[in-house]
Parts: structure tokens; C-alpha cells; sequence
């Protein structure tokens, strides 16, 4: 006899009444005999939802019944948009998650359709420029910091000219001569020797990395996904000390303060010094702060205090336009740059001619309306990314004009589009032959308005 899997209760319109109910209520469209539009996300332990005036005790109430079958069908998260006639006749549509979309971090989109497999923006690929002119800092003294080390780690055991020479190998970098005699005083093992461990990370000032664990910082395992990822660049000034890079294979971490990680950095800035020591900002996703110009400095505790703006999200890279900051697309329009955000605005739309064939431009997003025509982003020929709003991606397909460069995309939801948006994002994963959105249809009634 064949096992059937029961149905699943988030197919079944009562586990979303409650939610229905909250999110519809007293809504003034349905007032008026149109219809509510409804939409949110909703995680085993959290949710998103657009409604107003109701307290997260109420809501809280509201979505047990979704995080109850959440968490029985083994499934993190469902975003869904619904849509209540006067009636009460209700059209719920339900998308679990999706190896092509990566969740939208702001409501109450569907999330980023990724178009290419394991692609990643531009700034988490750049590579460190090089900087010939390096050197160590002045205050780099092997003497002084061996005399340090040994002083503070009288019994500490060092690791061998083979074994350095054997994490050199499996970095496929040289070690600086800083970070070679820190583990000549002490190769540091967390597992053999807690106490020993412990001495050793008291004595440098942070929690110290054994040989063994010293790494490289990976700029992919830094990525924050295509949704916030897209609208980011490289920063840095002409004289930055740290290259604003999000990885390098020259920035090796030898240790923690707890979450963030120490690096010896031998790709530095053109302000920096060679085996500078930075600290990668687990809550950043690009760039890193100085923190000493050299080991030694670091033993001692001549560290930085002042902490330098490192975000990649500056002109003229990064430029948005009608939200409050440019005014016009020519304004932005520069040979630099990446970003371009167009928010929409009262009055005319904009023209996005001015930024045509601007050899760097990757990314383009746009509120719903505010482009004046959306077949111009055809003269944008190094998009990787594009947000728009439903109707313009249904002018570009019906024109057969999606840019194929892109890599990801984003449908922008806007208060008229709804269910139809999954069938449009599907539309757009075909032309890359990627895995279709699943979403699941559900009707039922919530009754007359009262």
C-alpha cells in the first residue's frame, strides 16, 4: 500500500483565518467594496506583517497556528499575499522557501530571484590592489617583541621552522616576520593545553589562534546576499590605510576579541603598512579598521581608538536619486559609477539615458512609476542586478528586452501588484532555465465586513 504524506495544515485556510482576520480588519478599502490586498512573512520565530495599530500580543496570537505547522512540516519560513473581497471571498497564496530566491530582508517582497548559481555582487570578488610601496611600520621591532612574548610566556612551547613553514604552505602566503615570531614563542593549541591557551591569548591581547588555525578572510563568507549586497561598493579614500575590500588572501586572522577577528594585513592600503593589524567587524559585510600599524604595537597596546567610516555606500559609487538625495539621474551620472537607486517621486518620472553605457554601472533599482521609460534600460549594458516593479518587469518581458547580464533580480511590490507576482518571477527564472516558485492557492471566507 502506498504511504501518502497527509496534507499539510499550511495548505488549510483555518490556520490562516486569525491572521487573515487581524491583517484585514477595519481595512478601508474593504470598507468601500474593493478589495484588501494583505501580505507578510512568517518564520517559526518571527514574523512580518503590514498592519497597523495592532499590538505584537495580538499578532503574536494570531500567527501560533502558521508557526505550529511551520514547525511541523520541518519548514523555516513561508511568505504569503492574500486578497479579501467585500465579500469575504479570500484568495490566500503561500510560497515556501526556494533554492532560487533568498529572502527578502524588507516586507513584503518576494526576495531576490538568483539567476546564476552561487553568484556573488561585485565588491565581494574585487581582489586587493597592489601597493608596491609597502612596508612594515617603524614600530615593527622582532627584537622587542620576542623580549616581550618570552617575558609574559616564560614556559610557553614554540612551534618549529617545519611547522610555520607547513602553514605557510597550506596558506600559500609568506607569514610576515611579526606573526613568525609570535608563533616561534608559542604555537598555542586550544585542545592539548586550555590553560596554556589562555596565557598565551592574555599575553598578546586578544583570543590567540593556534598555527593550525590561522586562516585567510574570505570575502564570499562575508556576503550578505544579493538583496542588500547588490547596493554596496568598495569604499575607501586614495590614502586609506585598509583596502575596503570584503576579504583578502592577505589578511590572515590570527585571533578574536569574542566575535570580531584580528588579521595581520599584508595587502594594505596605500596609507597602511605592510603587517598592519585590522579587525574584520562580524556585523559589517565590507572593509575593516585599523587597529595597530604593527604587531608589536598590537603586544603593547599602542592600539587605534579612532574608528574610520568604512561602509561602501558613498557617491560616487553608490547614488540615489528622487528619495530625498540627488535630484536627477544626470546628477548621478559619473564614469565611477556602480549604484544607481531611483525612489519614486510626485511628478515626472525620470530617464535613466544618462547613465547609458557608463562602463561600471551593475546595479539599477526602481519604485514602482518612476522610470519615464523602462525599455532605456536596455542602454544599460553591465547590469548584474535589477529591482523593478512588477508592471516594468512585464514591459521588459513582453518586449523580449531582460538584460542577460544580470545574475539576480528583485520584483518590487506595489500595492496594486499581487498574486500574479510568483507567475511574473517565474517568467523571469525561464530565461535562465532556473527552478520554477512553487506557491500553494488556498480560498475560503472570512464573511461580509461588519
Amino acid at each position: 500500500m502506498e504511504d501518502r504524506k497527509p496534507p499539510s495544515s499550511l495548505d488549510d485556510f483555518g490556520t490562516w483565518e486569525p491572521v487573515l482576520r487581524l491583517m484585514s480588519a477595519g481595512d478601508a478599502e474593504r470598507g468601500a467594496a474593493r478589495p484588501t490586498r494583505v501580505a507578510g512573512r512568517i518564520s517559526r520565530h518571527g514574523w512580518s506583517l503590514a498592519h497597523r495599530g495592532s499590538a505584537p500580543s495580538t499578532a503574536r496570537t494570531a500567527v501560533k497556528g502558521v508557526q505550529r505547522a511551520l514547525a511541523r512540516d520541518g519548514v523555516p519560513e513561508v511568505a504569503f499575499r492574500a486578497e479579501v473581497r467585500p465579500d469575504g471571498r479570500t484568495t490566500l497564496g503561500v510560497v515556501r522557501p526556494s533554492p532560487v530566491v533568498e529572502p527578502a530582508h524588507g516586507y513584503p517582497d518576494l526576495g531576490v530571484l538568483v539567476l546564476v548559481e552561487g553568484s556573488l555582487p561585485d565588491p565581494w570578488l574585487r581582489r586587493p590592489e597592489p601597493v608596491p610601496a609597502a612596508v612594515p611600520a617603524p614600530s615593527a621591532d622582532l627584537e622587542l617583541l620576542e623580549r616581550t612574548l618570552r617575558e609574559r610566556l616564560p614556559d610557553a612551547v614554540g612551534a618549529t621552522d617545519e611547522e610555520i613553514a607547513a602553514a605557510e604552505a597550506r596558506l600559500g602566503i609568506t607569514l610576515s616576520d611579526e606573526l613568525k615570531v609570535l608563533y616561534r614563542v608559542t604555537r598555542v593549541d586550544w585542545r592539548d593545553d586550555f590553560e596554556a591557551a589562555c596565557r598565551a591569548g592574555d599575553a598578546v591581547g586578544c583570543e590567540l589562534g593556534g598555527l593550525d588555525d590561522l586562516n585567510t578572510v574570505d570575502g564570499a563568507a562575508r556576503h550578505p546576499g544579493w538583496g542588500i549586497g547588490a547596493t554596496r561598493a568598495v569604499g575607501g579614500a586614495p590614502d586609506a590605510a585598509v583596502q575596503g575590500l570584503a576579504g583578502s588572501p592577505g589578511w590572515i586572522s590570527f585571533g578574536s576579541n569574542g566575535g570580531d577577528e584580528f588579521a595581520v594585513d599584508l595587502t594594505p592600503g596605500p596609507g597602511g603598512h605592510l603587517g598592519q593589524v585590522i579587525l574584520v567587524d562580524h556585523e559589517q559585510s565590507l572593509g575593516a579598521e585599523l587597529v595597530a600599524d604593527s604587531l608589536t604595537d598590537f603586544v603593547l597596546g599602542q592600539v587605534h581608538e579612532e574608528r574610520r567610516d568604512h561602509h561602501g555606500n558613498r557617491l560616487p559609487a553608490v547614488a540615489r536619486v528622487g528619495t530625498g538625495f540627488l535630484e536627477s539621474v544626470e546628477a548621478a551620472a559619473h564614469s565611477d559609477l556602480e549604484v544607481l537607486s531611483i525612489g519614486h517621486r510626485y511628478g515626472t518620472p525620470f530617464s535613466i539615458a544618462p547613465v547609458a553605457g557608463l562602463p561600471r554601472l551593475r546595479t539599477l533599482t526602481a519604485s514602482p512609476g518612476a522610470l519615464a521609460d523602462v525599455l532605456e534600460v536596455s542602454g544599460l549594458t553591465g547590469l548584474e542586478f535589477l529591482e523593478l516593479g512588477a508592471r516594468d518587469w512585464r514591459v521588459l518581458l513582453d518586449a523580449g528586452a531582460v538584460p542577460r547580464t544580470l545574475k539576480a533580480a528583485a520584483v518590487k511590490v506595489h500595492d496594486q501588484d499581487h498574486l500574479p507576482v510568483v507567475d511574473l518571477a517565474n517568467e523571469i527564472l525561464a530565461l535562465w532555465d532556473r527552478p520554477r516558485i512553487q506557491q500553494t492557492l488556498i480560498r475560503g471566507n472570512l464573511g461580509p465586513t461588519a
